[in-house]
């Protein structure tokens, strides 16, 4: 299920030639720790067995691609390069460094395998909202929301098999934080997330959307780990969940305009905003208001420290947090609770989302991602409603992006405002509470 995939066969086949997979791994990436990449390693694991099975050699190089690749690409003699899309800057420019070392014969096209709608054809611009974007991706679903061709046993063999991965060596040399121990309740790999998707649709989908926004009720999907990782297809699941339509139409249409619409509103802004992890990627009227009560009183002023161990003096967002910690994933309607308490109990707009971005990148399993950064709720009129793809935004809640201005308040200014009471009539707080109380 990767276009990436299929092309590259496909060009491989025209020209009557062995196909290869390169997987670069870096030491580091940014706040990713031993969870993340034991998730990604063991998928990649999975990947190479399928590939050993389709004849097609899966190398695994250490190392940063600009390094390793075109190196690889010359002593292979490989004709042609296709990689994969991520509008991030690390990704954007590892894919530019390799581009500008390249032998100037090897022609190299990316293709946008993780999005339905490409990226860039979705929009040639910045959305503002999802109103904006989504009659543009609706447009375009008939083109590209379509089942995927097999891919096939490939009958052109490599000269030189790949060779033998020491996956634990690998899993050692890793220059990363190995305190955050990687989670029991999901499993990695395309077989376990596809799992987790059937379960879905047999369990969970008929409630998803009357009760997607209480975090007491088990109606989420549970896939954005697998989605981030590219281990399971968005485009899988759309096409799996919309057989579905006429028993559950509701919660198919809401799961549509959560895993597509939203999902990819926030490629779209982290692609044509260079300042997609900032302040200053906060539309003019939402860096006016943080500005203007920058200087208001908090009622509280949390070290990150304090906010990473979850003991501030607030039940439920202690809760969220240390759902986070040890689960490495936290509900969605919490994630927006969650990341304006911090708005409120930091010093500045800016600390807020540093600290924001720099917790949900080290214990998200779906950290580091553009929803992570933007992917917004929805706002129906009927109430909120949870995002359930990747990541509930930092800068949709600490600065405004995707929303729009509300009635004026302290710290907050025009930025929507969520508290306690509100999430008390939302759901049982206490049962939460309980879930996840720290340890006396």
């Amino acid at each position: 299920d990767n276009w990436a995939f299929l092309y590259a066969q496909r060009l491989a086949l025209k020209q009557e030639l062995p196909l290869h997979v390169c997987f670069c791994l870096v030491p580091k990436f940014l706040d990713a720790t031993i969870r993340h990449y034991g998730f990604m390693l063991k998928g990649l694991q999975e990947v190479a067995e399928e590939c050993a099975g389709l004849n097609i050699p899966f190398h695994l190089l250490l190392g940063y691609a600009k390094d390793v690749l075109p190196t690889f690409v010359v002593e292979h003699g490989v004709g042609g390069l296709v990689t994969d899309f991520c509008p991030l800057h690390l990704p954007r420019q590892w894919v530019e460094d390799v581009r500008e070392r390249l032998p100037e014969d090897v022609p190299f096209a990316q293709v946008d395998a993780h999005n339905i709608v490409p990226c860039w054809v979705a929009s040639p611009k910045q959305e503002y909202s999802a109103r904006t974007i989504r009659g543009k991706i609706h447009a375009q679903l008939p083109e590209f929301l379509t089942e995927f061709p097999p891919i096939i046993r490939h009958p052109y063999p490599p000269s030189c098999p790949a060779e033998p991965i020491a996956w634990e060596a690998c899993y050692s040399s890793l220059q990363v934080d190995r305190t955050v121990k990687e989670v029991e309740w999901a499993t990695p790999g395309t077989a376990a997330g596809l799992a987790v998707l059937q379960s879905f649709i047999a369990e969970r989908l008929k409630s998803f959307s009357s009760h997607r926004n209480n975090p007491n009720k088990a109606a989420l999907s549970n896939l954005s780990p697998w989605f981030h990782f590219g281990q399971v297809s968005t485009q899988r699941a759309i096409l799996e969940v919309q057989k579905h339509r006429g028993k559950y139409k509701e919660s198919v249409d809401a799961f549509v305009e959560e895993a597509v619409v939203r999902r990819e509103l926030a490629e779209n802004f982290c692609y044509y905003n260079e300042n997609y992890n900032s302040v200053q990627g906060a539309y003019n009227w939402a860096q006016t208001t943080l500005k203007l009560h920058a200087k208001d009183k908090r009622p509280f002023l949390y070290e990150l420290q304090e906010l990473e161990q979850g003991t501030t003096h607030d039940p439920l967002w202690n809760a969220a947090q240390l759902q986070m910690v040890q689960e490495g994933k936290m509900h969605g309607f919490l994630r927006m609770y969650w990341a304006k308490k911090i708005l409120e109990w930091t010093r500045s707009p800016e600390e807020a989302l540093r600290f924001a971005i720099y917790l949900n990148d080290r214990y998200e399993l779906d950290g580091r991602d553009p929803n992570g950064y933007v992917g917004k709720l929805q706002d129906g009129g009927m109430g909120w409603r949870v995002f359930d793809g990747q990541g509930c935004g930092c800068l949709w809640s600490i600065c405004g992006i995707h929303d729009q201005g509300w009635a004026e308040r302290a710290i907050f200014g025009k930025i929507r405002y969520m508290n306690y009471a509100g999430c008390k009539r939302k759901f049982d707080v206490g049962q939460f509470e309980r879930r996840y109380a720290p340890p006396p």
